[in-house]
């Protein structure tokens, strides 16, 4: 990079001062005329191009544009120096610092952000009948002259770097200022003012409310894909006429923005003084030129309200610093088209979707083709004078009969179980009959009757005896239980959290344990899904059933997860 003693000798007639600014774009010197005694600026092209005669050529035309331009909101440019090793931009110096200072600092009302973007938009006018386009519109570009006047800078520089196309290292760095860069811009496509009324438009977005329609916690070529495959969000706390013209400057479509800077001048001026009444120009202290359209634009609203009311509005102070990065931070680095980078194709999504298919289908039909009872010893043991070697019907509810044979006073314990999984049980001390028999009774425990739904396995032990099991179906109706009513509403909660995984990846969030986490939610829905199914069937649960259907449930939600990640990855390439 230039120092001071080596524009010197490229600008003689120039006394060269310090470095007062630097950028993706440059750096910048100040300096004073000799004879003039005139304060300057000196932009300097970032000396890691210099070398590259496309980047000459383009500077060359560039700056032959640039010091032809002649409007009020637009810097001078005064002298263009291209040596060997340098490109050179003299210009106007201004004192008045920058929108970005103004805004971070005591902050700037809506009256004054309207016109501070009115001015904006009337330099950018000037440029463009020129055949000129910004590319870098930002609250930094947009500075002020020690009288308040607003200047628009840096026109072209953008398009000098890398002709207008956003550039960014392996790593995810980005050249340039992700947060205003238009969804176009970004993919490396043609470009035309409607990427000026893009980054224009959210400039005026910010000013308004204080944030930006992306959010940008997630880093720059998030914020670029998100801008690229989503509608930016509606503007927060600003009045409908304004809002509809910022929306309208910041449609992803270019077709849908304005037609040209003017249309979206004359629309913002309509709405502010809407918005804020008479005299709005004039309060926000902002000197703006004003085209002939943009001044009859504000008459004629204001004769459709005469008596409308004054509206000040309080300050909006910006609160995220958005970082400036010089070349000198990509200096060793391959600088590569966002575009180029970011249409690199990740793995396909076919194959996990393949596999989610197939274990979606494994995840249905597993349920119903479990048997409706399971293999159980022959018993001589009677259940409510049914025979417990068949499927007996009880109302958990109300007393249980049970009848057999003893030897001697011996425990009876009743239990009842899904799969294995206890539901509860009861016990008591029966005597038999000098023949050996009995016939005992006793009441379920409550809540044996609120978890037990459908078919379950019901086991009597009597004393040490080897324990006899059945078939038990439940005469309450399974969604009055736990086993119908509670497994649909886990599996749901499962299914939907499983979406909200799913969903967040569709957005552009980065969730690396997605597909883990996505494992253990199906694994409870294909579980619950698993227990609902065989409630409403009236099927004996089967352990092996059961397992089969939540290792089904969590390989469908893991693969669905992974192709949905893979999908979003490739769409925003």
């Amino acid at each position: 990079m230039s120092n001071p003693a080596a524009l010197a000798t490229a600008l003689p007639q120039y006394e060269v001062g310090v470095k007062i600014g630097s950028g993706g774009m440059g750096v910048v010197f100040e300096g004073t005329h000799r004879s003039l005694g005139r304060a300057v600026a000196i932009k300097v092209l970032p000396a890691d191009l210099v070398g590259d005669p496309s980047v000459n050529a383009r500077f060359d035309r560039e700056a032959r544009v640039l010091a032809s331009l002649d409007h009020p909101h637009i810097v001078p440019v005064y002298d263009y120096v291209q040596t060997g090793a340098d490109n050179l931009l003299v210009m106007e110096k201004l004192d008045g610092g920058t929108v970005y200072d103004r805004f971070h600092g005591a902050g700037l009302t809506g009256e004054q952000s309207c016109a501070i973007v009115l001015a904006m938009l009337g330099g950018l006018h000037a440029a463009h009948k020129a055949g000129v386009l910004h590319l870098d519109v930002k609250p930094k570009n947009l500075l002020f002259t020690s009288a308040g006047v607003l200047k628009v800078v840096d026109f072209g520089i953008a398009q000098v770097v890398s002709e207008g196309a956003t550039m960014m290292t392996h790593a995810g760095e980005v050249l340039g200022t992700p947060a205003y860069i238009a969804p176009e811009q970004a993919m490396g496509n043609a470009l035309t003012p409607a990427a000026d009324i893009y980054s224009s438009g959210t400039v005026l977005y910010e000013l308004l409310c204080g944030e930006l329609p992306y959010d940008r916690t997630r880093g720059a070529v998030s914020m670029m894909r998100q801008r690229i495959f989503n509608d930016p969000a509606p503007i927060p706390r600003v009045p409908a006429p304004l809002a509809t013209v910022v929306m309208r400057s910041i449609a992803r479509d270019p077709e849908h923005r304005y037609r040209d800077v003017e249309a979206f001048a004359t629309d913002l001026s309509s709405a502010a003084t809407a918005v804020f009444g008479a005299g709005w120009l004039e309060r926000s202290s902002v000197p703006v030129h004003l085209a002939p359209r943009i001044t009859g634009a504000i008459s004629q609203q204001l004769s459709r309200q005469p008596d409308a009311l004054t509206i000040i509005t309080p300050p909006i102070r910006g609160m995220t610093a958005e970082p400036t990065r010089t070349m000198g931070d990509f200096r060793g680095k391959e600088l590569r088209p966002a575009s180029e980078l970011m249409s690199r194709r990740g793995p396909s999504p076919l194959w996990p979707a393949l596999v989610a298919t197939a274990a979606l289908i494994a995840l249905v039909v597993l349920p119903f083709l479990s048997p409706a009872t399971l293999n159980h010893p022959p018993s001589a043991l009677l259940v409510n004078g049914q025979l417990a070697d068949t499927t007996v019907e009880v109302d958990l509810s109300k007393q249980i009969t049970v009848a057999g044979r003893a030897n001697g006073a011996v425990p009876l314990r009743f239990d009842l179980s899904a799969a294995g999984v206890p539901l509860g049980g009861v016990s008591k001390v029966i005597a038999p009959t000098p023949e050996g028999t009995f016939e005992t009774t006793f009441k379920p425990q409550a809540l044996m009757r609120w978890l037990a739904g459908g078919a379950v396995t019901a086991q009597i032990t009597l004393g040490d005896a080897a324990p006899e099991t059945f078939t038990l179906r439940s005469a309450s109706h399974p969604m009055a239980t736990i086993m119908g009513a509670g497994s649909l509403l886990l599996s749901l909660f499962a299914l939907a959290n499983v979406e909200a995984q799913m969903r967040a990846l569709r957005r552009g969030h980065r969730r690396p344990a997605a597909p883990f986490v996505a494992g253990f939610l199906g694994l409870l829905f294909g579980l619950t899904f698993w227990l609902f199914i065989t409630a409403i069937t009236t099927h004996e649960p089967s352990p092996g059933y059961a397992i089969g259907t939540a290792i089904a449930g969590a390989i469908t939600a893991s693969a669905f997860v992974l192709a949905t990640a893979w999908s979003a990855r490739r769409s925003r390439a």
